[in-house]
């Protein structure tokens, strides 16, 4: 037996956390820190850690726990209280990049076969993503979070990961080969059927479920139940795992045991596998083929993911009558994409629909957008001072 592995594993941990460490020292989320050691370590650099079967393995149940946690974190009673202009702001939030996504690699690629039209809308599945983690520690520091603007951003970004869970789901199905569109849509249908039967038993049963609180034998069995849930939504329906992991944690959302199980899977995800996660997409990337013509095309897909969600958000918020400057917030609040956008990401390339040559022009618009997301917040909002003077 080769350990080698061990060595490989050990190297990567020391270097996202070391750089995930500096990534916070200078207000930067720590998924920076670990993209940036992947590339690092990776072809893009010094080239000393291959992609292998076991790193793909351990960052497959990384990326499945990630989705857990965000299913885990949401908050329906949030959802509510904002629920209609959360709505139309996501759904026109999600609308636009999509379609402005799409736009751009087909009038950059063309349409020469048909898995192109595929491959622009999954382009704009990409941009869709929101991730709000450096937007609300921005409106944190400022005294904004509990605002209209900010409540109404964290209403906007759950409902927005979930519908662009949904149309990840539809257009991963539909990008199988020989897809049948109708059956694609069967399938996806008797799968919120079976999610549904899921939610209306654990309701049932929630009283049960909340006894056990505080008690190892309900993080595991909520970890065993996210793995069979991935499991079953690939292998029965043919709908992406992440997508199963992400209403596993819907469903128990709600409950009392939420907090702890939470708590259990954070130690499991953050201290091994969602770090090899995030390493291993920039081991998978090579920054060498961003030749002269995909660094024009990684700049321009950074104008369409900037300018996508100040057009879509803040149109969603005008409409549902919010001021100039609260729609410019919402707008500049949900321009920073995250992990969700680099998952999608990763599963567009493990259907063919992602090339591995766009994988550096991805991940530059998402360190990019997480750096001046505060940025453009900070712009767009008046100081305590300024706001005084008004």
């Amino acid at each position: 037996m080769d350990y080698t592995f061990l060595l490989v594993i050990a190297v990567i941990l020391l270097f996202t956390k070391s750089l995930g460490i500096l990534s916070q020292k200078v207000h930067m989320p720590q998924v920076v820190g670990s993209l940036a050691a992947g590339l690092i370590l990776g072809p893009s650099v010094l080239g000393i850690i291959p992609r292998s079967e076991y790193v793909a393995q351990f960052s497959e149940i990384g990326v499945i726990l990630l989705m857990f946690l965000a299913g885990l974190e949401t908050d329906i009673s949030e959802l509510k209280r904002n629920g209609a202009a959360s709505l139309v702001i996501a759904a026109v939030g999600v609308a636009v990049p999509l379609a402005m996504g799409a736009a751009l690699y087909w009038f950059w690629f063309g349409l020469s076969d048909p898995q192109a039209v595929l491959r622009g809308i999954f382009t704009g599945v990409v941009l869709t993503a929101t991730s709000v983690s450096i937007t609300v520690e921005t409106l944190r520091e400022m005294g904004k979070l509990s605002g209209k603007a900010g409540m109404t951003i964290l209403g906007a970004a759950i409902i927005d990961d979930i519908l662009g869970i949904i149309v990840l789901t539809l257009v991963s199905s539909l990008g199988e080969a020989n897809a049948d569109v109708k059956g694609v849509f069967l399938k996806i249908g008797a799968y919120f059927v079976f999610l549904a039967v899921l939610a209306l038993m654990i309701k049932k049963g929630s009283s049960l479920l909340d006894s056990y609180n505080y008690t190892h034998r309900i993080s595991i069995g909520s970890l065993c139940f996210c793995l069979i849930l991935s499991y079953v939504t690939e292998a029965q329906f043919g709908i992406a795992d992440i997508t199963g992991a992400y209403f596993a944690g819907i469903l128990l959302c709600n409950l009392r045991i939420r907090d702890y199980v939470s708590d259990k899977a954070n130690i499991t995800s953050y201290m091994f596998f969602s770090p090899i996660f995030f390493a291993s997409l920039g081991i998978d990337t090579n920054l060498r083929l961003l030749t002269p013509s995909l660094f024009v095309f990684a700049l321009l897909l950074l104008a369409v993911a900037v300018a996508s969600k100040l057009l879509g958000c803040g149109l969603g918020a005008k409409l549902m009558g919010y001021t100039n400057r609260d729609a410019l917030t919402i707008g500049a609040g949900m321009i920073s994409r995250g992990e969700v956008a680099l998952i999608v990401a990763q599963k567009g390339e493990d259907l063919g629909l992602i090339d591995n040559s766009l994988f550096p022009a991805i991940i530059f618009v998402v360190i990019i957008t997480t750096i001046i997301a505060p940025i453009f917040l900070k712009a767009v909002i008046p100081s305590k001072e300024k706001e005084a003077q008004i």
